[in-house]
């Protein structure tokens, strides 16, 4: 066998000496073989190195791989990896495989990687929709039973279980708890494209919370970023309004940080911060950062379970299961507004 050349059946069947058939029957258990032919073989796949193509198998024998497809925006993000790693640790039970590939939340690259792992047949899929994806594509292979579940936000175009954080409750407690410290003018940086659904959920939460304080919304105070950068950039631009927000709230982890760190930068320390989503060190930063903490976790598990569920037979209405959040009070939210501290 040539150097650096994958080995092959062929490989293993001249090794033993016999049929590349015979190595296929007892790699597949699917057919006789005398003990001691088998012995020989699998010591020769051993000393070779061999894999077997479990793909081009099942497609030969029009069964499902026995992998999970999960379509992430962002391999760098943590809430991200996090769900990731939840979802690994539930199907390896069940010796299901995780394979996962990053969107860059571009509807093209999103489809791409979904008619790959369709290809290969994946036995779940699971899928993080980019903004403008359609997913109407995929009803053929949710009606023949492969389970589909969408994660953090719902699909377009197809009917599907659906796993996400309760956005909205968690964005007015947070908000509800800077208002409750006597601020007033709040400001809110949130994530782009402004049609994405957390995006927008949590900007609904924000605008409800001061409606049901009284207070008005000041399309001014509202911002939006999709980088650290931008989210530096937004937060000086609101702190150099004439009448500037006297509190921040961030749509998530990563506008989180580019508030911190333009505050950090510009020496302010009188403006009060509660973010959508936990911050790695959150509580190492001074103030410690007080956060409305989404649970990826088990965000990750019960769309690892409802797959699951639907693998072993589950044909109930399909379904949007909401995992809560909690504010966690850490001290960058309690600082009151400039009027309650002379109050």
């Amino acid at each position: 066998m040539a150097a650096n050349r994958r080995p092959t059946l062929a490989d293993v069947a001249r090794e033993v000496g016999v049929s590349a058939k015979t190595v296929s029957r007892v790699l597949n258990e699917d057919g006789p073989a005398s003990a001691e032919t088998r012995e020989q073989v699998l010591a020769a796949v051993a000393k070779l190195g061999f894999q077997p193509n479990l793909m081009a198998r099942n497609i030969r024998v029009g069964g499902p791989d026995t992998t999970v497809g999960l379509v992430i925006p962002d391999l760098g993000n943590p809430f991200f990896g996090a769900v990731a790693r939840s979802i690994e640790d539930t199907v390896r039970d069940r010796g299901l495989t995780l394979l996962m590939g990053s969107s860059a939340d571009e509807p093209a690259r999103e489809r791409a990687l979904t008619d790959k792992f369709l290809a290969r047949r994946v036995s779940v899929l699971m899928v993080v929709p980019s903004v403008g994806a359609d997913h109407s594509h995929l009803k053929t292979h949710r009606a023949t039973g492969l389970p589909v579940v969408f994660i953090d936000r719902p699909g377009v175009g197809l009917a599907t279980d659906c796993v996400v954080s309760t956005n909205r409750a968690g964005s007015h407690d947070g908000v509800t708890h800077l208002i409750a410290h006597g601020h007033r003018r709040i400001g809110f940086i949130g994530d782009l494209p402004t049609k994405l659904y957390t995006r927008r959920e949590r900007l609904a939460g924000y605008r409800s919370a001061l409606e049901e304080a009284g207070l008005p919304h000041d399309r001014s105070l509202v911002a939006s970023a999709h980088d650290q950068q931008g989210a530096e950039a937004a937060t000086s631009k609101l702190l150099d309004l004439a009448d500037p927000p006297t509190a921040l709230f961030a749509g998530n982890n990563i506008m989180a940080l580019g508030i911190v760190a333009e505050l950090a930068r510009t020496k302010r320390k009188d403006v009060a911060v509660v973010t959508f989503d936990d911050v790695s060190l959150a509580e190492a930063l001074e103030p410690a950062l007080t956060v409305v903490a989404q649970d990826p976790e088990e965000i990750g598990r019960t769309a690892a379970t409802t797959a699951l569920a639907r693998l072993d037979g589950d044909r109930t209405r399909a379904r949007t299961i909401s995992v809560p959040t909690r504010l966690i009070v850490r001290g960058s939210g309690e600082q009151p507004a400039l009027g309650a501290r002379e109050a």
